[in-house]
């Protein structure tokens, strides 16, 4: 009997113990969970009923410079997903069916995207309507995918403005690891070229945050009252120094040509007034995800539309070049302006090479301003001796030549002003002939220049030596209604007199306006314009045709330069678009329309 009652006492003795441990384990995860990782569960629950929303600033409007739309937005619908509500092998397989991406792709936009479990990847932006009626119509059947109403960019497409504009797109995590002053999140939309690149800081704003309720299985109830929503804050308007009806002008003129590029200046300020590159292509596709075939076929494209021609095409200048080398002549006496030379018989033999001139028939005794009017190359020959590689290339280097203009968009080239000692390196000391000087001293040989440049210099001889840098934003205006206007700034001073520049500038009017000038059939009774025709042998194919031209000689106003590729000479192709475009500046200007503007053919 003792031995019963020992045995049971032990037994109560062992469950005792037991619920003892037991209620010990459930007290110890009670704490756990109540105390030690309350904060920690309690904002895990939260996260499951509360969506955290970025509210993605309005991106600011670009203007051009009377204030009509060149940039805006428009609304439209990214579809997202949220990791922790999505359901394996259901809203992956299903999204990827209805958006016609496969599921590879779906998974890696999502892991590119994420940057919680909680907030919205973005997988597809500016979504069709009826792919978002869908997934709200069958929500389940999507878990775990949200719809955001966001602005895209939207360009106005027929300015040809690429060039300058530029597009967005989503951040790449390069882009991510280079920032240093933003904080982007994984999917934001930044500039990533032109205006929208260098002014992403004050077009973007700063993004805002929102809290949506959310129920078990996903459906939005709301906004969440417990957290109240982070304003966004739009970004900047900006506006340019763009002219839309001479953009549309240069669109126009360019679009019956293959390939090519114009820059309209004001001289007095540095001004961009018009700008393109042709061809481009259509900025408005970077607005939502671009199609695998569509891109490579812009990258195949043999016109090369991703190239942007005024500020990273590298050309020879040609005969536009010759003011210039003329104007280096007098400032180093080489040459007054009654200076004559061999006469010019169609060629000019130096050493055992005769250099040809591009009028065969020959332009007989010139001075310095007939040798302007014709474009004489043999006059330019003989100067181009006198001066040397190094003399040539020092005056090329005081005008701006061979460094970037100051404009500060990406991806601007600062040309090529080769010297003796860039000579030495290309081809070995004492293996190349000072006769390379005179195919410089006329815009060909290795000199490259770009659009912007040749252009910026011809501001310079017009605005009397002061050269300005290209400005193409003259005003930022504020959502708080602060307006910052960016002022004109001269960057150098022309290395030529007041008197060379009397005599260069007559040179360039005597173009049009002279009885041989080259460009002598865009004479205009209603306003005096000048300029330089230039036709720059091409290696790869038919010549390149060039015009720059400057107007009203008197005070000018204006400098357009033109180049149209593989077209030929510069007076018969370049220069009647270039009086197109200065028609409608002028016309703009004096109240005339340009119906009845003259028709033009010539010479080089």
């Amino acid at each position: 009997m003792q031995r019963t009652t020992l045995s049971i006492s032990h037994r109560e003795t062992i469950s005792l113990l037991i619920v003892l441990v037991v209620l010990l384990f459930t007290i110890g995860g009670l704490v756990k969970l109540q105390i030690l990782e309350h904060e920690e569960l309690a904002e895990q629950s939260e996260n499951n009923r509360i969506r955290v929303q970025p509210l993605v600033a309005s991106r600011g409007t670009v203007y051009d410079r009377e204030q009509r739309i060149i940039i805006d937005n428009r609304p439209s619908f990214t579809i997202s997903i949220v990791p922790s509500e999505a359901k394996k092998d259901i809203t992956v397989p299903n999204l990827a069916a209805l958006i016609g991406l496969d599921t590879a792709e779906v998974n890696r936009r999502l892991r590119r995207n994420r940057v919680s479990r909680y907030q919205p990847a973005p997988i597809m932006r500016d979504a069709p309507f009826e792919m978002v009626a869908v997934i709200e119509e069958q929500a389940g059947r999507f878990p775990g995918v949200s719809i955001q109403m966001e602005e895209v960019r939207r360009y106005t497409a027929d300015l040809g403005s690429v060039c300058f504009t530029g597009y967005v797109g989503e951040v790449s995590e390069e882009e991510r690891r280079r920032s240093t002053d933003i904080d982007y999140r994984l999917g934001s939309i930044i500039g990533k070229k032109g205006i929208e690149k260098k002014y992403d800081h004050l077009l973007r704003g700063r993004e805002g945050t929102a809290y949506i309720e959310v129920t078990a299985s996903g459906q939005s109830r709301g906004p969440y009252e417990g957290k109240p929503p982070t304003p966004a804050t739009a970004g900047a308007d900006l506006e340019l120094t763009i002219d839309i009806d001479l953009q549309r002008e240069c669109v126009a003129v360019l679009d019956t040509f293959c390939c090519g590029a114009i820059v309209a200046m004001d001289p007095r300020n540095g001004d961009i007034l018009a700008m393109i590159s042709y061809p481009d292509f259509d900025a408005n596709i970077f607005s939502s995800v671009i199609p695998e075939s569509l891109w490579q076929a812009i990258m195949a494209d043999s016109t090369h539309p991703l190239l942007n021609r005024p500020l990273s095409g590298l050309y020879p200048p040609g005969s536009t070049l010759k003011l210039l080398t003329i104007g280096a002549g007098l400032e180093d006496g080489l040459i007054t302006e009654n200076t004559t030379f061999k006469p010019c018989y169609g060629g000019y033999q130096f050493g055992n090479r005769y250099f040809r001139c591009w009028n065969p028939a020959g332009h007989g005794n010139t001075n310095l301003i007939e040798a302007l009017e014709m474009s004489c190359d043999v006059y330019l020959y003989q100067l181009g001796v006198k001066l040397g590689i190094d003399r040539l290339s020092y005056y090329l280097d005081l005008c701006g030549f061979g460094k970037k203009t100051g404009l500060g968009l990406p991806g601007e080239l600062a040309g090529l002003n080769p010297n003796s000692e860039w000579y030495d390196r290309e081809y070995g000391k004492t293996k190349w002939s000072r006769g390379l000087v005179l195919n410089n001293a006329i815009g060909q040989g290795e000199i490259l220049v770009t659009p912007l440049q040749l252009t910026q210099f011809f501001c310079g001889l017009a605005n009397n030596g002061a050269v300005y840098r290209p400005r193409i934003v003259r005003k930022m205006m504020f959502p708080d209604g602060l307006e910052v206007t960016i002022p004109p700034e001269i960057i150098r001073q022309l290395p030529f007199s007041e008197h060379t520049l009397e005599l260069l500038m007559e040179g360039a009017r005597q173009v049009v306006q002279g009885e041989h000038g080259t460009a002598k059939s865009l004479r205009d009774e209603r306003y005096s314009l000048g300029g330089k025709t230039g036709t720059a042998e091409n290696p790869h194919g038919e010549n390149h045709s060039w015009f720059v031209g400057i107007a009203p000689m008197e005070t000018p106003e204006i400098i357009v330069s033109a180049i149209i590729e593989n077209a030929g000479h510069g007076s018969a192709v370049a220069a009647p678009a270039v009086k197109r475009i200065i028609d409608i500046y002028m016309g703009k200007k004096l109240g005339w329309s340009i119906a009845n503007s003259p028709d033009t053919t010539e010479s080089e």
